[in-house]
This record gives C-alpha cells, structure tokens and sequence, in this order.
C-alpha cells in the first residue's frame, strides 16, 4: 500500500480541481502519438493520425484524451486504493487491447509535461514529485495484470 502525505493529496486533488480535462487530455495524448508514433497502432480505428495536425484535429483522439483524464480523476478519488481501482482496467489493456506496459510510463510522461506547461512556475519540484509519484501509483496499478 502506498502512504501518501498530506502535502501529496492535497496536491494531487488541487492539480486535478483545476485541469481542463478536454485539453490536457487532447495535449498530452496528442504528444504520445507524436513523439512515440509507434504507440499509434492501438489506435488504428481513430483515423487520420498521419502529422501532428491531424492527430490534433482528431475527435477520437479528442475523447480517448477525455477518457484517460476521467480515469485518473478516479484514482484520486481512491488513492488508497488505486490498484483495486484499475483492475478491470489493467485486464482490459493486458488480454483485450494487448497494450504494452510502457506506454502506460510514456503517457504519464506526457500528461505530466502537460500539466507542468499549464502550471508553470506552480508546478515546483515538490509539487512534480508528488504527481510524478501519484502517476507512477497509476502506471504500477494499469500494469498489474501483465505480472
């Protein structure tokens, strides 16, 4: 079980109280796809995901971005327990959608530049580090299932 501090829950809570979740979830999704355009081929039915544009303009990707913000949004809301939260979710991408785990790691990557860009000079070392901890909880709960 992960012990987290007043300063993190408060933090993580903040963070999340203020995230417009369309556009951190379409920004950072958008910057996976781009940065690690091999991550793409789990998304073959959105369509256009030919540059950076198209993948911008993309409403599927728009909503998946949605979606992945949503369910953080309930880890936060289980922070004690995050791994019992994401269960279905870890079999989901593990035995349906065959993800590999490291992109779970790659889009944490991505959400957390997010954040840090609409945060700015509020986005401090402590405060990195409490989310930074709070995506690594996620990322170790999605990946459960492949162990």
């Amino acid at each position: 079980m992960v012990v987290w501090t007043d300063f993190e829950r408060a933090t993580i809570q903040d963070i999340f109280s203020k995230l417009d979740y369309e556009s951190a979830g379409l920004n950072a999704l958008t910057r996976c796809l781009v940065v690690y355009p091999w991550t793409q081929r789990y998304f073959a039915k959105f369509g256009n995901l030919y540059n950076a544009a198209a993948i911008m303009g993309n409403p599927n990707v728009a909503a998946h971005g949605t979606v992945v913000l949503r369910g953080l949004e309930k880890a936060v809301k289980n922070m004690d327990n995050i791994k019992g939260t994401f269960t279905e979710l870890s079999v989901l991408h593990s035995e349906k959608l065959n993800v590999d785990p490291d992109n779970f790691r790659l889009l944490s990557d991505c959400i957390t530049i997010v954040v840090a860009a609409t945060m700015g000079a509020n986005f401090t070392p402590d405060v990195q580090a409490a989310f930074q901890k709070f995506l690594a909880v996620v990322t170790a709960a999605l990946r459960k299932q492949y162990h």
